[in-house]
């Protein structure tokens, strides 16, 4: 083999390694892209599946605090997981006069640290199979994994599954979630 021919071998392994460790792109969410430069309220305000989780997050004066540095996770529930609330239980929540309540609703769905689905699956089975998650809002919720997918189990008993996990985001990550959870009253 030439020495020209070994260089063009070594040079097109380099290249396809360096292709193999790049990064993957953010996963679609509601049908936009998702763009790990922008903070969570940029991203989430372009997915049509979370419309009532924008509004929400608004309402409760919440925008300055998830467009800051972070980071934080957030378990964001799709405009379905709440409309499976019961009947008028949004629309209360959205009344100024229940700020306090949808505050502290919102707040039980952020974590004030960047965690991976990989870390908690990590911390899950660190800790027998079953980990305790700590949220800005003061809930605790219980992580489980079912069939390979993340559970979260709320005060109540509420059970929400990731559906979409490590959305990327500038100040912490995103994982959508099928059901709202909800502080114990």
């Amino acid at each position: 083999m030439t020495k020209a021919r070994i260089r063009m071998l070594l040079a097109a392994t380099v290249i396809g390694l360096g292709a193999s460790v790049a990064h993957a792109e953010n996963p679609m969410v509601g049908g936009a892209a998702m763009y790990e430069d922008k903070n969570i309220v940029e991203n989430a305000v372009n997915s049509k599946d979370h419309t009532t989780l924008v509004a929400a997050v608004q309402a409760a004066g919440l925008v300055d605090t998830l467009s800051g540095a972070g980071p934080f996770t957030v378990f964001a529930p799709t405009n379905e997981a709440f409309a499976a609330l019961p009947a008028g239980t949004v629309d209360t929540l959205l009344k100024p006069e229940n700020k306090d309540q949808l505050t502290k609703v919102l707040t039980c769905h952020v974590v004030a640290a960047e965690a991976m689905s990989s870390a908690v699956a990590k911390m899950i089975a660190d800790d027998g199979g079953e980990h305790d998650v700590t949220t800005v809002g003061g809930c605790v919720l219980k992580a489980k994994e079912d069939m390979g997918k993340i559970t979260l189990t709320d005060e109540t008993g509420g059970v929400a599954t990731v559906t979409i996990a490590d959305v990327k985001q500038s100040n912490g990550v995103i994982h959508v979630i099928d059901k709202v959870l909800l502080p114990k009253s």
